[in-house]
């Protein structure tokens, strides 16, 4: 463990440097990219220094009391002893949980994609709670959100939203949020008072790097047309939406929300190259095998992984088995003790079942 820890510390060394150099720092692909690996890096390495401190105040008295005669001094070394030798051991226990295998995608921002799934309209409306819910709780950590394309329906909901989060850590956090929401409550369109139940799905992608998922011009399709809104009104007369196909896997995505077809064509290859990273991940983690997957499971839409129960002002996350009696607090924004329990429950999985 030591070893390792001592490369870590070396390479974070050598992340400081690189980013001083002023090839590097006019650089903002590099730069951006050293400075995640650094973040990356951060808590492992001033945990290091923290143990290495600790083990030493341990030493250090240790030392001090084979050659103290005064029995009051002997006393202080001995409890400063006891308490280097806690702090050290309690590092040690911490340094376990960072060693762990980081996913190296947990610092980059993200694309969700929420559809309304079964359900109708009912579904549509729940697919905007859960757009509104994940804004405030971005809002609260001090991510920023920006549409990148919208599809209402025709009472105020979404057929599909998509959207970035930008922000340090969003995909560790986000990740969690993919798969299927299923919520139960009367709907608004509900005359009988009735209890439905209705699905949307919540699909998570980080955002991948142009140098990561190379996208060649030759295997591009693109269309443009004039951006149309609700009815088929004309948003603006300039061929401005964009069509894109990637014509390899043939993904396809459409975007109209800017005014300009530059900007449009810019968000279309985020989300396309988004979708082709999260291709890339979904065959490694099938190479991977099912005995090595999380417990807590990522990002699978198939995957029921929570239930809204607006009547008993209940949650439920089915991966954990954890039901809080907060669904107010939570659909406010609230979902610090929801996600804290699956990085939990993620840690302890593999603490349980390490990697090979």
């Amino acid at each position: 463990m030591i070893d390792r820890l001592e490369r870590v510390t070396k390479r974070y060394q050598e992340i400081e440097a690189e980013m001083s150099k002023p090839e590097v720092a006019t650089d903002h692909n590099q730069l951006t990219k050293l400075a995640r690996e650094q973040r990356s890096l951060r808590d492992l390495v001033t945990a290091y220094q923290e143990y290495r401190r600790a083990l030493h105040e341990a030493e250090s008295a240790r030392e001090m009391l084979k050659h103290e005669k005064d029995p009051e001094m002997q006393e202080y070394l001995r409890s400063e002893e006891r308490r280097a030798a806690a702090q050290a051991g309690e590092g040690g226990d911490r340094l376990k949980l960072l060693l762990l295998p980081k996913d190296p995608n947990d610092e980059r921002d993200v694309i969700v994609e929420i559809q309304g799934a079964e359900g109708g309209e009912e579904a549509a409306l729940f697919a905007a709670d859960l757009f509104r819910m994940y804004q405030r709780w971005a809002e609260k950590k001090g991510w920023k959100t920006e549409v990148v394309d919208a599809r209402p329906s025709e009472k105020g909901g979404f057929d599909r939203v998509e959207f970035e989060v930008h922000g340090q850590g969003a995909y560790s956090q986000l990740k969690y949020e993919g798969g299927v929401h299923r919520v139960q409550r009367v709907p608004k369109t509900e005359a009988q008072g009735r209890i439905h139940t209705s699905a949307a799905t919540v699909a998570v992608m980080p955002e991948a790097d142009p140098v990561e998922v190379e996208i060649k011009p030759e295997d591009l399709e693109i269309k443009t047309s004039t951006s149309t809104g609700p009815g088929g009104q004309s948003v603006n007369t300039t061929y401005s939406a964009i069509r894109m196909t990637h014509k390899p896997t043939g993904l396809v995505v459409s975007m109209q929300d800017e005014k300009s077809q530059l900007q449009n064509r810019e968000k279309a290859l985020r989300v396309l190259r988004a979708r082709l990273y999260d291709l890339k991940l979904a065959e490694q983690q099938a190479a991977i095998g099912a005995q090595r997957r999380s417990m807590v499971g990522t990002g699978g839409r198939s995957e029921k992984i929570r239930t809204y129960n607006f009547k008993e002002n209940r949650v439920t996350d089915h991966r954990i088995k954890l039901t809080l009696h907060k669904l107010d607090q939570v659909m406010a924004g609230d979902l610090e003790e929801l996600v804290s329990a699956l990085i939990s429950a993620d840690r302890a999985a593999q603490l349980e079942n390490p990697p090979d």
